[in-house]
């Protein structure tokens, strides 16, 4: 794709030749959710990509993110299957320690994997990195204190402080929050993340509007927004997902 790929432009080279701004990346985390959509509700059997991660989400002209390397992809097991997966695909860093340690494969899976990549979009930072001090190792480990000490602008990419509506920060840490569950029964479904996406970038959208109503009358601050929220009790309930969209690279071919 014309513009590499997500992991590229939050960390790697091309991170340092521009930087993603807040709706940006907003934008790209919903295209990339709208395609795993699309595969969770795939035309006659759902489809399971396995190797969700910030590399294989590859940017267009328009700087939307596509779902790409569908080459672990797999049906879901049906009603009568065993659901256990032969043998365990995903990247270090990404994949659903549920599925690691039972080899119970689920669309859940996915949604921990996206959540490491929302995590990423967040902080800019690596989902492994050995070669920080080890209590920052993996940054799901890292992330979750300031998460639930509510202590989001220090854990938020230092290239973005000060140029995001904090409403539709909020949004983006606590879907991510309730992605990376350990338990795959208290994870949301990716419909339900795809919402949560949307309603982040309708919030964060209509503060940059309000933002170029007020520079155009000579204001020079911008707005900052403040809340003071508790990361919600899990409770989730299934719904019913939609096929509107698709943001993949190529057709599936789940093996």
């Amino acid at each position: 794709m014309s513009n590499g790929s997500l992991q590229e432009r939050l960390y790697g080279e091309a991170s340092q030749r521009k930087v993603l701004d807040w709706a940006t990346r907003l934008s790209i985390a919903l295209g990339a959710a709208r395609g795993l959509l699309y595969l969770h509700t795939f035309p006659g059997r759902c489809i399971i990509h396995r190797d969700v991660k910030s590399s294989n989400i590859l940017l267009d002209h328009s700087m939307c993110g596509k779902m790409a390397d569908l080459g672990f992809s797999k049906y879901a097991p049906q009603e009568g299957d065993s659901g256990a997966s032969l043998e365990v695909r995903g990247t270090a860093g990404y994949l659903d320690p549920e599925y690691y340690s039972t080899q119970q494969l689920s669309t859940k899976s996915d949604v921990f994997s996206f959540g490491v990549v929302l995590l990423e979009i967040v902080t800019g930072r690596e989902p492994l990195n050995i070669h920080r001090p080890r209590s920052e190792w993996s940054l799901v480990e890292w992330a979750k204190p300031y998460i639930r000490e509510q202590r989001i602008d220090e854990m938020v990419d230092p290239k973005i402080k000060g140029s995001y509506h904090a409403e539709a920060m909020w949004r983006v840490v606590e879907a991510a929050l309730t992605c990376i569950e350990p338990f795959s029964a208290y994870r949301p479904n990716i419909i339900d993340i795809v919402r949560e996406l949307e309603d982040a970038l309708i919030i964060e959208n209509n503060a940059s509007e309000y933002m170029r109503s007020i520079e155009s009358f000579g204001g020079s601050n911008r707005f900052q927004y403040s809340i003071d929220r508790k990361i919600p009790a899990l409770a989730m309930t299934p719904s019913e997902p939609s096929s509107a969209f698709c943001q993949i690279i190529a057709p599936p071919q789940p093996r």
